[in-house]
């Protein structure tokens, strides 16, 4: 029989200080055997010391600190290595905000395989073998809770371009909510990702898909954080939409060179 799975879940904070030990809790609760990174960017609330506390009380709490806010893709970069340079199996994305709701998180671990979430509390679902599974509000089963119509019809339309625009197959693939194999960070060139956002999430989904790797989208429901201010900005909307539609353009020119260089080629004559 083989061992049990390393699962690291990598949790950004940043003025977190009501919903952190909340979250946390209900976390330790759905997967006992998983492990927890803290990753907070100089809190100015107090959530790092916090953190601190809850790691010196339980073993498998471990908190990375960073000097200052240094945007979500960054923190999520920090902890993929922390756990990565650690032999990690498994590494998750999760909000502190309650709006991820951990007791769903064994559905996303047995789609990538992991034994342990198939015996563990709730609903799991049949045993996958995925590279990455991400949670999807946008995939029949899926659904989101206190959100005004405003902000779905956003993401909807986001995700509906970042496919049109990027040839990636996802209804969801700007969620936060998501289990990566080891395999799947270590095909996609870390180091390389510059993005933030939503985009940090699309260009890492993009990468995986691109890198012939397999990819599931797991229903879940994203529930509105109920305390501390959302990290929404207007920025982080503008880079989205510039982005997506750069990365697009660049497909787009990629695939006509192509198939120029097909047509001249049939033709016999030099590229």
């Amino acid at each position: 029989m083989s061992a049990p799975e390393r699962v690291l879940v990598i949790t950004p904070t940043y003025n977190e200080l009501e919903s952190l030990p909340v979250t946390l809790a209900r976390l330790r609760a759905a997967v006992p055997w998983a492990d927890v990174l803290v990753v907070d960017d100089g809190s100015p609330d107090g959530t790092g010391a916090l953190a601190d506390g809850l790691a010196a009380s339980d073993e498998r709490v471990h908190v990375l600190h960073r000097p200052r806010k240094s945007g979500l893709g960054g923190a999520y970069t920090a902890g993929f290595t922390w756990g990565l340079r650690r032999g990690y199996d498994v590494l998750v994305e999760m909000d502190a905000d309650g709006s991820h709701a951990p007791e769903q998180l064994a559905s996303l671990l047995a789609a990538v395989g992991v034994r342990q979430a198939v015996g563990g509390a709730g609903p799991a679902g049949p045993l996958g073998g995925a590279d990455l599974a991400l949670g999807s509000r946008w995939v029949p089963g899926g659904r989101v809770v206190d959100w005004p119509l405003t902000r779905q019809v956003l993401s909807r339309g986001g995700n509906t371009w970042a496919r049109w625009a990027m040839g990636v197959p996802l209804r969801d693939a700007t969620g936060g909510f998501r289990a990566y194999r080891a395999r799947a960070l270590q095909a996609v060139d870390l180091p390389s990702v510059r993005s933030e956002g939503y985009c940090y999430q699309l260009d890492l989904a993009a990468r995986v898909v691109r890198a012939g790797l397999t990819v599931v989208e797991v229903p879940i429901t994203f529930t509105e954080r109920a305390a501390g201010a959302s990290k929404m900005s207007r920025a982080i909307v503008v880079e989205a939409l510039w982005r997506t539609t750069l990365w697009g353009a660049r497909r787009r020119a990629d695939q006509l060179l192509a198939l120029t260089g097909r047509t001249r080629r049939r033709a016999g004559l030099p590229r």
